[in-house]
Order: C-alpha cells, then sequence, then structure tokens
C-alpha cells in the first residue's frame, strides 16, 4: 500500500475476530502482507470481508498523533481441497416392485459430500458395484430394471451402489439397495401343498392347515367353497369294507337269511370260479360274455311276496347301436321253455325288475315290471342298488335314497307247469325254444355284493351301514368355526360346501376340513381333492375369479399283520372218549404282529443295514376261521364236528357245518375266535375202523387279503383190545414227531411235522423199543402170576385190559428225547429243522385223579402248561 509522505508502521482490521493479521514489510515503501492467524477451513466458512486501515509513524508516546489511511474494503475468498467423500443419506434402500413390469425408476438412491465448493460438494455420478444384476442406475440415483422380473426365478436382489464427487473421489462405503419381487397378484388360494400324506390310524388330519384366499382387495362379498373328495376309482366308489357280504350284514344288524349269489369262489361256492374277480374287493366283472349258473337249493324257489335284492353296480352305457336287455339276475325255465320268472335287468339306461306271478297265487292282471330311469345307472360309477318287494310295492333305493318307479306294467301270471327253473347271474338262461340251450342278454359292467333276502325286506338303517364310506372329509372342531359360516356334507362325507361372507372366517373354517379314514387296513393309493369357489361382489357385475385346488391325499400302505395259530397239534385219546366227543383245540392261540423297520439311533450302527423289529401284538378283526378235514370226509354215518350254538351267543359269530368241516365266520375278536374254537368237539361213535384224523386250521382278516398259517392237528383213537393198544404204542415209539416248538414271531412259522429221524436215532429208537417191550411182557407177566387167585368176577372185568403194577414198573427214557437248549437246537437246524425250548420235563407219573383213574391206557402228547411252550412228547400211565 504506497503513501508519499512519511513511513507506514502499522495496518489494522476491522471487524470481530478475523482470523487474519496485516505486517508491514517496508515502512518506506508502505508495503505490507495479509496473512492468516489460524488454519482457514473452508467448510466452516466460505469467504470473509473486513475493513484495514494504514497507520503512519508520527504518533508521540501516547500515540495520540497517528495519522491514519482512509478505510479499504478487504473481499478473501476461501479456495476448497476434496477433502471429504461422499456418504449416503441412508444404511439400506428397499423398494418392492410387482414381477412383469420395466420401472422408469424403482427408486432413488442420495449420496451427500461435505466439502464446501460446487466442484467437490456435487455429487457427479452413481454406479451399481454388484456385477450381472438386472438394474441399472443414472447419475441422479434412480435405479430401474433393465429386463422384467420374474418371482418364480428370484423372490428378492441385494444390489450394492456407490456414489462419486465431482472430483472423482467414491464414497468410503457402498450401501445396500434390496429389491423385493412380488408376484402379480392373482386372485386364489394360496399356502397350501398339492401332496397331503396319510398314515393309516392317524384318525383326522387337516387337509390346508395354512391355507388363506387372495382377493388383491377386491370388493369381496360372499364366498362359497366346495370341496370334493374325489374317490370312485377306489373300491366300490371309496374306502369300504371288504368283507364277505355275509360279515358285513351281521355287522350292520341286517336280519339273517341273505344268500350271497356272488360269493368269492371255494369248494362249497363254486359257481363263481369261472367269473373275473378283483380278489381284494370281492368285485366281479362281466364283459359281455360271461354268466354263472346258481346251483339248485341256494335260493329257495318260493320268495314269497317280501323279500330284498341288494347289489353293488358300475355300469356304462350299453355297447352297440340297439341296445339290449343286459341281466344282473334271472330266474328262467331250465328246459322246453324261455319264460322268465322274476330278473333285475338293465335296458337303455333303466333299471327294470320283472316279477311273474304263477297262476295258482291270482289269476289277476297284476303289476310286473318295475321302471327307474336314473343317469347314476349309466355314469360308470359304482352305485349300491337295494330292491324292496312288498309285492305289489317294489321300491329301489339307490346309495341309499329311495326312487319310486317311474313307470309299472301289468301282465298276466304265468301258467302252471312242472317245468325246473335255472337262477343266473350276469346272464339269462334260454333253456328251450333254441337248437342248444345257452346263455342270452349278457351284462356288460361290474357287480359285487350280489344277495338275495327271501321272506324280509330291509330297513333303511341297514341298508346305509352297508353302503357307508369308511374315509371321508370331517371338520374339526365344528364349535371354532364362526356363526357366519354356513356348510353341508352329502350322505357320503365325499362332498363339503361351506359358504360365508367374512374372509378370515372362510379361511380358518377351510384351515379345519380335514381327511379321515377309519379303516385298520386302509386301501393304499391316491385320493384326489378338488376346490372350487365362487365370489360375490359388492354391485360388480365382473367379480373376481377364484382358480380350482387340485391336490391329492397319499394314502399309506399299512404295516400287514401276521396272523399266527398254535397250540397241541397232536393227541391220543381213548376210543371211549370220542363217542361223547373230544374238544380239538381246547388251547388254540390266534396272535397278529406286525414287522418295522427301525433306524437305530447309534451311529455306529448307521453303516449296518436295518433289521426288522418285531413290536407288541397287534388288536384286529377276523372274519372266518375254517376247521378242514385232511384226507376222507367225515362219515355222517359214524362221526361228526360238533359245536353248542350257545357259544355264539353275544358275538357277531355264525357257523356252518359239513362233511369236509367246520367253518366259523363273521366280523369279530381274535379273542371271540379263540373261545368258539376251545368247544369245537369231534364225535366217533364207531371207531374200530378209525385210528387217526387230521385237520388242519386257518383264519382269515378282510375275505382273506391276511391269512393266518395252516395249523395242523392229528388226533389218535386208543382203542381197548390189547393187541390194537400195543400195536399203536410200538408205532408212537417207532415214529416220534419231532416239532417245530419254539415259534419266533417274526418268522410266523407254523407248527410243521417232520418225521425225519436220523439213521443214527432210528438204531436206537429200535433199541430202546425193544427193550419196553421186554419190560412189558415182564410187567405182564408178573401181573398174572400175583392175580392168580383173584375171582373169575374180577378177571371177566378185566378180560380187556392191561393192569400195571406201579411198583414193579421200571421205565426207560428214550435218549433221543431229551430236550435241548434253544441255541443247541439252531446249531442243528440245518439237520433236523429240530427247535425245542428248554424246559424241565413233566414227571411220568400222572396223579391219581378220578379223572385219569376213567381214562386207562391212554396215550397223551400233550404242550406244556403255559403258551409260549409248543410241545412235549410223553407217555402218561394210570
Amino acid at each position: 500500500i504506497p503513501f508519499l509522505t512519511g513511513e507506514i508502521c502499522a495496518f489494522k482490521i476491522h471487524g470481530q475476530e478475523m482470523p487474519f493479521e496485516a505486517v508491514v514489510l517496508n515502512k518506506t515503501s508502505g508495503e505490507g502482507r495479509l496473512r492468516a492467524k489460524s488454519p482457514i477451513d473452508c467448510e466452516l466458512q466460505k469467504e470473509y470481508t473486513f475493513i484495514i486501515q494504514a497507520y503512519d509513524c508520527g504518533s508521540g508516546p501516547d500515540g495520540t498523533n497517528w495519522k491514519k489511511s482512509h478505510k479499504a474494503v478487504v473481499h478473501i475468498q476461501v479456495k476448497d481441497i476434496n477433502e471429504f467423500s461422499p456418504a449416503f443419506k441412508e444404511s439400506v434402500y428397499k423398494a418392492t416392485v410387482t414381477e412383469g413390469k420395466i420401472y422408469d425408476s424403482i427408486l432413488q438412491v442420495e449420496a451427500i459430500d461435505e466439502d464446501c465448493s460446487p466442484q467437490y460438494s456435487q455429487i457427479c455420478n452413481y454406479e451399481i458395484v454388484t456385477t450381472d444384476v438386472p438394474f441399472a442406475i443414472d447419475r441422479n440415483g434412480n435405479i430401474r430394471n433393465t429386463e422384467t422380473l420374474n418371482y418364480d426365478k428370484q423372490h428378492q436382489y441385494e444390489i450394492m451402489v456407490t456414489a462419486f464427487d465431482c472430483g472423482q473421489k467414491h464414497a468410503m462405503e457402498d450401501v445396500l439397495v434390496r429389491v423385493n419381487v412380488k408376484p402379480v397378484c392373482k386372485p386364489g388360494w394360496q399356502e397350501w401343498n398339492k401332496r397331503i400324506e396319510y398314515k393309516p390310524g392317524s384318525g383326522s388330519i387337516p387337509l390346508f392347515p395354512s391355507i388363506r384366499l387372495e382377493t388383491c382387495d377386491g370388493p369381496v362379498s360372499s364366498i362359497h367353497t366346495t370341496i370334493e373328495l374325489q374317490t370312485n376309482y377306489i373300491g366300490k366308489g371309496c374306502d369300504r369294507e371288504t368283507y364277505s357280504e355275509k360279515s358285513l350284514q351281521k355287522l350292520c344288524g341286517a336280519s339273517s337269511g341273505a344268500i350271497d349269489l356272488l360269493p368269492s369262489p371255494s369248494a362249497t361256492t363254486n359257481w363263481t370260479a369261472g367269473l373275473l374277480m378283483d380278489n381284494n374287493d370281492m368285485i366281479f366283472k362281466f364283459d359281455g360274455k360271461q354268466g354263472a349258473k346258481i346251483p339248485d337249493g341256494i335260493v329257495p324257489k318260493n320268495l314269497t311276496d317280501q323279500f330284498t335284492i341288494t347289489l353293488w353296480m358300475k355300469h356304462g352305457p350299453s355297447p352297440g347301436l340297439r341296445a339290449e336287455k343286459e341281466t344282473i339276475l334271472c330266474n328262467s325255465d331250465k328246459t322246453e321253455m324261455n319264460r322268465h320268472h322274476y330278473a333285475l335287468y338293465v335296458h337303455n339306461c333303466r333299471l327294470v325288475f320283472l316279477l311273474r306271478k304263477d297262476f295258482d297265487q291270482a289269476d289277476t292282471f297284476r303289476p310286473a315290471e318295475f321302471h327307474w330311469k336314473l343317469d347314476q345307472i349309466c355314469d360308470k360309477e359304482w352305485h349300491y342298488y337295494v330292491v324292496n318287494v312288498e309285492f305289489p310295492v317294489v321300491t329301489l333305493y339307490m346309495d341309499g335314497t329311495t326312487y319310486e318307479p317311474y313307470l309299472v306294467t301289468n301282465d298276466w301270471p304265468i301258467h302252471p307247469s312242472h317245468i325246473a327253473m335255472q337262477l343266473t347271474v350276469g346272464a339269462c338262461w334260454q333253456g328251450g325254444e333254441v337248437t342248444k340251450p345257452r346263455f342270452a342278454q349278457y351284462f356288460h359292467g361290474s357287480l359285487a355284493s350280489l344277495t338275495i333276502r327271501p321272506g324280509k325286506i330291509e330297513s333303511q338303517k341297514v341298508i346305509s351301514c352297508l353302503q357307508a364310506c369308511k374315509e371321508g372329509l370331517d371338520i374339526n372342531s365344528l364349535e371354532s368355526l364362526g356363526q357366519g359360516i354356513k356348510y353341508h356334507f352329502n350322505p357320503s362325507q365325499s362332498v363339503l360346501v361351506m359358504e360365508g361372507d367374512d374372509m378370515e372366517n372362510i379361511n380358518q373354517a377351510l384351515q379345519k376340513v380335514s381327511y379321515i379314514n377309519s379303516r385298520q387296513f386302509p386301501t393304499a393309493g391316491v385320493r384326489r381333492l378338488k376346490v372350487s369357489s365362487k365370489v360375490q361382489c359388492f354391485g360388480e357385475d365382473i367379480c373376481i375369479s377364484i382358480p380350482d385346488i387340485d391336490a391329492y391325499v397319499m394314502v399309506f400302505q399299512a404295516n400287514e399283520p401276521k396272523i399266527t395259530i398254535s397250540g397241541m397239534d397232536h393227541f391220543a385219546r381213548p376210543a371211549e372218549q370220542f363217542e361223547r366227543g373230544v374238544i380239538l383245540l381246547p388251547d388254540i392261540r390266534i396272535v397278529s404282529t406286525v414287522t418295522k423297520t427301525e433306524h437305530p439311533v447309534d451311529s455306529r450302527e448307521r453303516d449296518r443295514a436295518n433289521k426288522p423289529v418285531v413290536l407288541e401284538e397287534m388288536l384286529h378283526n377276523l372274519d372266518f376261521c375254517d376247521i378242514l378235514v385232511i384226507g376222507a370226509e367225515l362219515d355222517p354215518e359214524q362221526e361228526c364236528l360238533e359245536l353248542d350254538h350257545v357259544e355264539l351267543r353275544g358275538k357277531h359269530l355264525d357257523a356252518t357245518n359239513s362233511t369236509a368241516g367246520y367253518s366259523i365266520y363273521g366280523v369279530d375278536s381274535m379273542q371271540n375266535y379263540e373261545e368258539v374254537l376251545r368247544q369245537i368237539r369231534y364225535r366217533n361213535w364207531y371207531t374200530s375202523a378209525t385210528f387217526d384224523r387230521k385237520f388242519r386250521v386257518k383264519c382269515s382278516e378282510l375275505n382273506g387279503r391276511y391269512t393266518s398259517n395252516e395249523f395242523n392237528l392229528e388226533v389218535n383213537i386208543l382203542h381197548s383190545s390189547n393187541s390194537n393198544f400195543m400195536d399203536h404204542v410200538n408205532h408212537m415209539m417207532v415214529e416220534p414227531q419231532f416239532l417245530q416248538s419254539v415259534r419266533h414271531p417274526e418268522e410266523s412259522r407254523s407248527a410243521v411235522h417232520n418225521s425225519v429221524v436220523p439213521s443214527v436215532a432210528t438204531t436206537v429208537i429200535i433199541i430202546c423199543v425193544s427193550i419196553l417191550i421186554f419190560i412189558i411182557t415182564l410187567g405182564v407177566y408178573r401181573i398174572r402170576t400175583a392175580h392168580q387167585h383173584s375171582t373169575g368176577d374180577n378177571e371177566g372185568s378185566k378180560e380187556n385190559e392191561m393192569d400195571w403194577d406201579d411198583s414193579a414198573l421200571t421205565i426207560t427214557v428214550n435218549p433221543m428225547e431229551k430236550y435241548e437248549k434253544p441255541h443247541q437246537a439252531e446249531e442243528e437246524s440245518e439237520e433236523e429243522d429240530i427247535e425245542d425250548e428248554d424246559e424241565d420235563t413233566t414227571s411220568a407219573e400222572s396223579d391219581e385223579s378220578e379223572e385219569e383213574e376213567e381214562e386207562e391206557e391212554e396215550v397223551i402228547v400233550q404242550k406244556g402248561e403255559k403258551q409260549n411252550v409248543s410241545r412235549q412228547e410223553q407217555l402218561e400211565w394210570d
């Protein structure tokens, strides 16, 4: 700052706490310098403005005479340096987009820089750091998608973004941007599984425990939902009991006397042997080429004015251009003529029942044909038909619902004749007016459980029971359903309709819908599910459309039971006892077990194969047990099997008897079957020609779906003559029966007779028998010597008996009959297949009870006292 005269001694800054000072560099020239007293920060203050004055050196000691210059204004601008990095305002950015759309801007990120100058404080660019993402960002931080997003492909994207200032300094920390993809809002049911698994015995399980309805904020006023369980391809339309028709009739409390016209083929019911059959469900398939003749005597000729015909039928439209009659049941002339006395047939998708009366009953024009027209007759689905005849009224029940005939035609009675009649199933017999008698009017479809009950009609309750499904839809906790929910089941509980006006209540109600199968051994396989819904909206012409749900229940196979029959399988009794009757199976035992494979918990066992583990006995019903005669059939002149029918009271059991054996049938517990079997007696009142009888016992569950082992029983008759008795004793000793006495439940083996004796054993046995004969001979001699003075009366009474002096009798034990320990028996099982339990041998001396005194000369091969001991062979001498 130059001045013309004098010197400059000082510069003075006017302003409050300015961080500057001015110093004199040259007093003469007046040159000075302005400098900062402390660091200057642009971010605190970008510029300064103040006044400065110069002072000369003319002042006195008190400084009062200084001269000062005019005021000059100083303006200072602080220059910035790029010392700060950009920083984002948010730590995380979030956005949600809908799939299938391209957005101009999904969201905007923003960064700031604390530098003071525009060059360094402005953000000039943003950049996406994450690679391979379908997003881009512009200079203003707007993020957009470069392609349409798919919810199924990826629900969420996470990308990292950075920012640059105009000095190209980037942010110290990148920011996370999270983009959620939501599906296009489609009205429909959400959060449900297509596959629902069902294990037998699970009771009622929910089908859709988390289901909810998405309406996309539509103005819904009410919802109507139908849940349908489709089981028409399972068995007879759903999972039903597969017991025989007789057993089902008994279970449902039907009156006795129903005659099964389509029973399982057997020795006594062989007329169905040639038909196509599905064994598991007792279904017979007729392909238009088959018919079955019912033997004479099965159904009485006169059905009276009251009788019932029941059947399951699955039938489609009749084949061919001209539909012919398709016979279900027909009773026609066997020879000479073709008159149909009564018949049930399908014609043009109509069910027709024909009943022609005889002239001897009434010579009047009477109802003869009854027609029903129903869509179900030709819908290829299973339906249950019951024709109740109370002449002249005939009523049809189809799936439990009553239908009156739409057409009844009258006819004259049939002229009396002595021509025999032929009852047939699946076709009608043409006995006359043709060159060769043959079947005609064949049936096309499937039939099951065809029965006729003379003299009785069936009640509605029994009909409903006979056609009841064992599986269906259910609702858990009816009480917790909302008050605004209306629901309705169809009779078979395969269709459930629900209606409500509150969406949340509908969601909760549908979450409680369950599947239940009450069969202990259900039919395994798939059960289809369909849920259809209709939505009503507030004043909307076009309302929301809800797609149907297609799901299925997978029913697993139940663990198959192994039914095992055990007990005493060989015994002998004196002939006198057989005249009164001998109990065949006094200690029979029926048990059932299931085998499961358990996964080992110990890690050391994981590499080993899983071992089957036998669980506890399982309880279930049986439906028949047969005692069959092995060999020649029983001679009714001299022998029979007997059962006091009092034993059947209070049980769901019936019994039939024949020369081939005894059959007990009905759905009942194994315990009840045991109790009845233990009362069956074998009588033989002419035993001189009979030495033994063999029987076989076999039991079944679900009409043969699960069968037991074949339990064989041999009964020996001991005759009173000395020679016969000795011969039989010799026979018993020379050919002992080696039995498998240890039965492991997991093997479910039956007691099998094994008469294979090693050669060494045979030699030893022969020696032992020789010794025994010698001892017996000696004993007889001593007895007769000791009693030579006895009276003639006493000798007469003992003429055909053998008296034993116990004090002088020595019994030699056969070494081959010693019992071995279980592990020893298992070691020798490959050679002899013999397994015996280690048990103390019972004394050979019997107690002197009254009963044993009466049963002299008796040889008994019996089981031990406990059920788990299979059999001991011993001789009991009184």
